[in-house]
């Protein structure tokens, strides 16, 4: 009895994990339906059987039609049922044929195709499938990128060079295809030419050699790549490519960007249109300590806080929103308006201890040149004192409490983890907000999943490189529709949904809704910043929203854009 329940669980236990394996899954319900199939083709010849035989006047069983129908298919033919009038022969052809395309070709044909990898991975697109998203990586930067696409229902394909990887991405939901980047022919099958875009986030050297091939076949279509500097942009520039997109230099000024110290100005992350988005800190500022009201910024510089930040935490602001010495200001305004802004501040200088850099990679170092530029003190610490030559470094393994202490951190106002390992990040993040509970720590993180934890370990913001080059990319396609303000935050820019034609803004519920708060329209006059609640939606006007990544896509749901 033991050993039969110790079977039956074993047996269990081995189907249990076939059916968690996508593609077992996938290839038991192809084989479920094929089995289906052949079941109701033997019912049915086996009611058209008795019929007939009832015609003839001969009368047989019901276990004979499926026993007759069976034999019949499967070529046995043992002779000791059959019908005597032609029509029951002409049907006893078409069973014998049915039993040869069914059995001998298409179980067989369906079989080799779902098990032989080399059958079931695709090498082109249908000639119909353009204006689509050809990405020839599959990496952290791609797989954040179709997110945005399938959120906008922009279709996209994967190019892999490995026939294991196309399937495995098709087995999880992807549109992959099978080929060499370097191949003309591969971008031909995809349908290259009518493309929207090709983004491309390898190496310099791969980037480049797509670059040369998609150009044999196309001079039109935009190739926005990658690089992981400014000084190789030019090389893929002259190789072919659209834009290139120095990602570690984006991560780098953005980081910087959220460093409370330094300066009290407003720094402009980008634009949309005429409205201009930057943040501020409002350290040592007087108007630390009073609520958006009382401020009255709106009147005095014509800017308008849209949110803030508060430990990591965005918030929509409000008239009654509350400003501390730690709020980081999202701003709103024309170019003219940020420059005042920056008139009436930037007697505000606080600069003090020096700021804190783990890690003198790319985005290290291309933070440091961004606090150059602020003027603004910083120490930079890492393993390998080549890499800093000329900057203020301090050599040595960070995720020693020892190093860090030598650095400063009891006194530092801030710390910026750049390393590219999410896992190392973790415990540095950890690490330093045990040696100063009131340092602000701003981190990097290479993975989306690593975000939420980054921040449930101390780090009051986290910058992932995978979302700002989604969005970079994503940018581009949507002609400066979207404008990613933080991890998680984006501004971007919309038709007017029909349904809310001819209402004013006070009467939307967007914001119930979605969580959206409009920060500016278009109309023929050209663009408003923060219009009046009273201002009239008409059918050609485009709105600016803010919101989370969540609140974006409850809009697009809720209007069906």
């Amino acid at each position: 009895m033991k050993n039969d329940k110790k079977h039956l669980k074993f047996t269990l236990h081995k189907t249990s994990h076939f059916l968690q394996n996508r593609i077992s899954r996938r290839n038991a319900r192809l084989l479920l339906k094929l089995l289906s199939a052949l079941i109701i083709v033997i019912i049915i010849n086996s009611v058209i059987f008795h019929l007939i035989m009832i015609w003839e006047g001969q009368s047989y069983s019901l276990i004979s039609g499926p026993y007759w129908t069976i034999t019949t298919m499967t070529l046995v033919g043992f002779g000791d049922i059959f019908f005597k009038t032609d029509l029951g022969k002409i049907f006893t052809i078409w069973v014998v044929i049915s039993g040869i395309l069914f059995l001998l070709i298409m179980i067989p044909f369906t079989i080799v195709r779902l098990f032989q990898s080399s059958a079931r991975a695709p090498k082109e697109l249908p000639q119909n499938f353009k204006n689509h998203v050809i990405i020839t990586q599959a990496d952290t930067v791609s797989y954040s990128l179709i997110t945005k696409l399938n959120h906008y229902k922009i279709p996209y394909v994967i190019i892999t060079t490995n026939i294991n990887q196309t399937l495995d991405l098709m087995d999880n939901g992807y549109r992959s295809v099978y080929g060499n980047l370097d191949d003309p022919d591969t971008y031909l099958s995809v349908n290259a030419a009518s493309a929207a875009m090709i983004a491309s986030t390898g190496t310099d050297a791969i980037n480049t050699s797509i670059t040369y091939a998609v150009r044999s076949i196309s001079e039109n279509v935009p190739i926005v790549a990658t690089t992981r500097n400014a000084a190789t942009a030019q090389i893929l520039k002259i190789a072919g490519c659209t834009e290139v997109l120095a990602l570690s230099e984006l991560l780098g000024q953005s980081l910087a960007r959220r460093i409370i110290g330094g300066d009290a100005m407003a720094h402009v992350i980008g634009n949309l249109d005429d409205i201009y988005i930057a943040e501020a800190t409002v350290t040592g500022t007087p108007i630390a300590g009073k609520s958006i009201k009382e401020v009255r910024l709106r009147d005095i510089t014509g800017t308008t806080i849209i949110g803030v930040w508060n430990k990591g935490n965005f918030e929509t602001a409000t008239a009654n929103t509350f400003l501390t010495s730690q709020t980081a200001l999202v701003l709103a305004g024309s170019k003219e308006q940020i420059e005042l802004y920056n008139e009436m501040f930037c007697i505000y200088n606080n600069v003090v201890n020096p700021v804190i850099i783990i890690g003198a990679g790319d985005v290290g170092l291309a933070l440091c040149n961004a606090l150059d530029e602020r003027q603004m003190n910083y120490i930079i610490i890492d393993k390998s004192a080549s890499e800093i030559a000329d900057k203020n470094y301090l050599q040595g393994d960070a995720t020693q409490s020892q190093v860090l202490l030598d650095a400063g951190i009891k006194n530092a106002p801030a710390v910026a983890i750049t390393t590219h390992d999410d896992s190392i990040n973790l415990y540095l993040t950890t690490l330093c907000r045990f040696l100063n509970p009131d340092i602000q720590i701003i981190s990097r993180a290479t993975n989306e999943r690593s975000v939420a934890l980054l921040h449930k370990a101390g780090a009051d913001f986290v910058m992932s490189y995978a979302s700002m080059g989604a969005n970079s990319f994503f940018n581009y396609l949507q002609s400066g529709k979207i404008l990613m303000v933080a991890e998680g935050v984006d501004v971007f820019k919309v038709k007017l949904p029909g349904i809310l034609n001819g209402k004013t803004i006070k009467k939307t519920t967007i914001r119930q809704d979605c969580g959206c708060s409009i920060i500016g329209v278009t109309h023929d006059q050209g663009t408003m910043i923060n219009p009046h609640p009273d201002f009239k939606l008409e059918a050609d006007t485009e709105l600016f929203l803010i919101g989370t990544v969540e609140s974006e896509l409850k809009f697009l749901k809720q209007y069906n854009i």
